[in-house]
């Protein structure tokens, strides 16, 4: 009986199965992009359970019960999703499907050919972040001096600026926030290379454009460095910094809830120990000194705009006495007095789509300059120098995005610029005032994920020159393979003849063309750049003497820069250890200000290499960091004049090769304690740690008959000092940075 009833309910059991399977029916097709199949694409019928994957070639099938209309899905997070509506009866289905790629802000090709960003962790490789350039021997914690390892610019030791691929350091102009900043550097004498104004710890990140930059930014022939400056602090911190140079303090104080902070900090420095204990090429006859002080406010509204204010002021002075290269005379004297201020403006705010940014920036900056002789121990004042600077920028910008990769923007900037010099020697001063308008207008084209173009038009106007100038900017970018991408750039970049050479003569704008091919290859933890350049310029100022003094007579100097650089950064390799690799390549003739036919800039060199390499070992609390750059010899040259005031050569020759290693430890003694309420580093650094007579160029007497080099302040140096931030533990931000 029990075996009857269980045959049975096995027979019912196959019987209501087979109806089931016979009413499944097969849905079926291929995913196609670009007449390709295409792997793991999810089919799904919305709101149910049913669906399947594409294979290898794009196909998929499944089975399904449910009847009447419905709606096919077909999804992938690389292609735009694709709804298909359909009606299930009793016959299989076929459904193809044609997807379109996905445009993401993720995954968009980034065009950057002659830009090196550290800014957007997730559209570029970041290179140079503060922890970077903090722990970059060598550098001084100095900005400029940590990108001088990059690729394209000059190791110059003689006169600040950035010298960027033959350019001269006047051809590369500083940001911050958007906004232009005037007297970037500090208060300097020629063969006394000035240090860089702001903090490093002011900025989250920085782009670095060695060429072909956006047409956003104007007034630069070379190049331009962008400096994004942090919204707002971690928590509230108080730091002090001590060493046998300097005293700094300061203190930052931020709301829970970050929507304002304040912060103030000071600095003093004397180099006076530091030059009675190391000997110094320069003999200070009063050792370089200087105060500085800063403040920052910052406040952020309930819709999320954000406004943002920095003020500095600093004061320096020094001066030093040099044998003379002239017979009648025993040494020459020289002391400066230098002062300055800036204040910088930002407001960035979110209407709509509309994206406002508006911002303004000025400095005062006053350079006092005496010069006199010694001639047996009895000193005679030669001259006084007193040039005075009010320079005002304001800017405005109005962008809107168009999709998730495209975007338009355009503003206006004005530029005003009033100096005025005085020479003790002479009864009339010497002033100048310069207006510049621009207008610009851009555009971000996201054709794909795989390409991109940006396509810029910047127009000037300078009231110093009389004339506007018409300038665009074109770029595109491919992505070759998944980790490969290309990119070509090309612009017209316009700046003014230097305020010095203004005076009788008419002058133009100097002009240069920007090409730049670029091929990267970027990877988790490693970074390949391989760089491309020429640059065209014409319209270049020339000199030459006139009541005894150097002055611009025309624009009709030219030249060109052309070359090749390689970058390579690795912190994957190596266990526990970052380094970079840069090499560039530079050919350039240039016929301008005093050269009497094209020539070599004596500024650069045809060879450069850098080597940075950073490791941090927890167990001994220490991050050891080294650093190595070389440079070919750059060429020397001195000009005389004929009785015409024109320039003619009367010496060259070549500077023996560029070679400094540099060495800098970091030591975290708290590192571990729990208990410590202050976050310490102890920095021990050394620059040109094995000594190199390094020579930056020579300096001629006025017949010519003699010369003498020109030196670093020292050809090694050596700083010790101690580091303490109270109320903020970045122990483990060091040692995530390498520090």
């Amino acid at each position: 009986m029990s075996t009857f009833i269980l045959s049975k309910i096995l027979a019912i059991v196959l019987l209501i199965m087979g109806f089931f399977m016979n009413a499944q029916i097969s849905i079926s097709g291929k995913v196609n992009f670009k007449n390709k199949g295409i792997k793991d694409v999810s089919v799904t019928l919305k709101n149910t359970y049913d669906g399947s994957t594409t294979d290898e070639n794009g196909t998929f099938s499944f089975h399904t019960s449910e009847k009447g209309h419905h709606i096919l899905v077909f999804s992938h997070p690389k292609f735009v999703e694709v709804e298909k509506s359909v009606i299930i009866e009793n016959l299989p289905l076929i459904i193809n499907a044609d997807l379109k790629e996905q445009i993401s802000d993720i995954d968009a090709v980034v065009i950057s050919a002659g830009s090196i960003e550290a800014s957007d962790r997730k559209r570029a490789t970041v290179l140079l972040t503060p922890i970077d350039i903090y722990t970059t021997a060598g550098a001084n914690g100095q900005v400029t001096t940590a990108l001088e390892t990059l690729p394209g610019v000059q190791k110059i030791g003689e006169t600040e600026g950035l010298f960027v691929r033959g350019g001269t350091g006047a051809e590369t102009k500083f940001f911050m926030d958007g906004n232009l900043v005037n007297n970037f550097f500090g208060n300097s004498v020629p063969g006394i290379k000035a240090m860089d104004r702001l903090n490093t710890s002011l900025f989250k990140g920085n782009v670095f454009s060695s060429g072909g930059y956006s047409a956003i930014y104007g007034q630069a022939l070379s190049s331009v460095l962008i400096l994004e400056s942090i919204d707002f602090p971690e928590t509230n911190a108080v730091d002090i910094g001590i060493s046998p140079i300097f005293l700094s303090g300061g203190f930052q104080n931020v709301d829970q809830a970050k929507t304002k902070s304040f912060g103030v900090s000071a600095a003093y420095s004397h180099l006076g120990l530091m030059n009675k204990i190391m000997k110094f090429n320069n003999n200070f006859t009063k050792a370089p000194e200087s105060f500085g002080t800063n403040f920052n406010f910052r406040l952020k509204n309930k819709n999320g705009g954000i406004f943002k204010y920095y003020g500095s002021f600093d004061t320096n002075t020094f001066a030093l006495q040099e044998e003379s290269l002239e017979p009648e005379t025993d040494s020459d004297n020289t002391a400066l007095k230098g002062k300055n201020t800036f204040h910088n403006f930002s407001y960035r705010q979110k209407f709509g789509k509309y994206l406002v940014n508006l911002g303004s920036s000025y400095s005062y900056n006053q350079n006092i300059i005496d010069l006199s002789t010694t001639v047996q121990n009895s000193e005679s004042n030669l001259n006084s120098i007193n040039s005075t600077g009010n320079y005002f920028n304001a800017k405005g910008t109005l962008e809107r995005k168009i999709n998730k990769i495209s975007a338009i923007r355009g503003g206006v900037e004005f530029n005003q610029t009033r100096e005025n010099t005085s020479v003790a020697i002479s009864p009339i001063s010497y002033p100048f005032q310069d207006q510049i308008t621009s207008v610009f207008a851009e555009t971000d084209l996201g054709f794909s994920n795989h390409f991109s173009a940006k396509v810029g038009l910047r127009s000037e106007y300078s009231s110093a020159v009389d004339q506007w100038n018409l300038a665009p900017r074109l770029a595109f970018a491919y992505r070759i393979s998944k980790n490969w991408t290309s990119s070509l750039a090309y612009g017209i970049f316009y700046q003014n003849p230097e305020n010095k050479y203004f005076g009788t003569y008419d002058l133009n704008f100097q002009k240069a063309e920007h090409y730049v091919l670029q091929v990267q290859k970027a990877e988790e933890g490693r970074s390949l750049r391989v760089e491309a350049f020429f640059k065209n310029y014409t319209n270049l100022i020339k000199t030459k003497v006139e009541n005894y003094l150097p002055a611009a007579i025309n624009n009709n100097g030219d030249g060109f820069a052309k070359g090749i650089e390689l970058f390579w950064r690795d912190k994957k390799s190596l266990k526990n250890i970052d380094y970079w690799i840069t090499y560039s390549f530079l050919d350039s003739k240039r016929n301008f200000q005093n050269y009497d036919r094209s020539l070599f800039p004596n500024f650069a060199a045809k060879h450069t290499l850098s080597v940075v390499a950073k490791k941090f070992v927890t167990d001994w609390k220490t991050g050891f960091n080294f650093s190595y750059t070389y440079a070919s010899g750059r060429p020397y040259y001195h000009f005389l004049t004929n009785d015409s005031g024109d320039y003619y050569l009367n010496t060259q020759g070549k500077l023996k090769d560029f070679n400094s290693l540099n060495f800098s430890l970091n030591y975290l003694p708290n590192l571990g304690k729990k208990e410590a309420k202050a976050f310490t580093i102890l920095v021990l650094s050394v620059n040109n740690i094995l000594g190199q007579k390094n020579i930056y160029g020579y300096n001629f007497s006025n017949d010519g008959m003699r010369r003498k080099p020109i030196l670093p302040s020292a050809n090694t140096f050596v700083f010790i000092g101690a580091f303490i931030s109270f109320g903020i533990d970045r122990t483990q931000e060091a040692i995530d940075k390498n520090l």
